[in-house]
């Protein structure tokens, strides 16, 4: 029986996207079923007392997850190729970490096109129009996992949790075996937590 898998992510989240390229792995050598579905870092940090710097980048975040909302919305079938996509322009071509209102939105009208999308998607980018599509899908992942999180949110059946945290991608048996080391925490009702000091950045690049 196939195994139900959903992953929400943001794409500007290198996390996020180290996590969702180990899933994509993983359908290579598991029978699993996975559902891409948009949160934001942005809603997550509205309202809170942020650096200049990142709370620049949480402008910039915005947009993209705005349009994944309303491609989820109308189209939910396209929210994993458009994932792939606009990842790999954001991380695998390091075009990530812009600032500012609009900083993607060249990449996202890009990425819709090169996912055969209808490109005026991009439109809800700097607006407030997709927004409580948005946090619907936002507050989602929250309520299934708890307030004290980032991106990636990833349920394994009927539990989920944040994670699990990667900064290199696992390729074949090794994908297949860690997902099911996951699985197997996720089936027991009394685990929560495993952490360690991380030690490096995601190695996602292309370059």
């Amino acid at each position: 029986m196939s195994q139900s898998v959903k992953f929400w992510f943001d794409v500007t989240c290198p996390f996020a996207w180290a996590t969702s390229r180990w899933i994509k792995e993983v359908e290579k050598v598991r029978d699993i079923n996975v559902e891409f579905v948009p949160m934001s870092l942005s809603v997550l940090n509205d309202g809170r007392d942020l650096d200049e710097g990142y709370a620049n980048m949480m402008q910039a975040a915005w947009g993209p997850a705005r349009v994944f909302a309303k491609v989820a919305t109308e189209e939910p079938a396209k929210v994993d190729e458009l994932y792939t996509i606009l990842g790999n322009k954001v991380h695998g071509e390091e075009q990530g970490g812009k600032k500012g209102f609009g900083a993607y939105d060249e990449l996202i009208k890009e990425a819709l096109a090169d996912a055969g999308l209808d490109t005026s998607y991009a439109e809800v980018a700097n607006t407030e129009d997709a927004d409580e599509a948005l946090r619907a899908f936002h507050n989602e992942a929250i309520a299934s996992v708890g307030d004290d999180v980032g991106t990636p949110v990833i349920k394994l059946g009927d539990t989920a949790f944040f994670g699990p945290v990667i900064t290199r991608i696992p390729t074949g048996e090794e994908a297949g075996e860690i997902f099911d080391a996951a699985v197997r925490l996720a089936q027991y009702p009394y685990f929560f937590e495993i952490k360690r000091s991380r030690t490096e950045n995601p190695q996602v690049s292309n370059r």
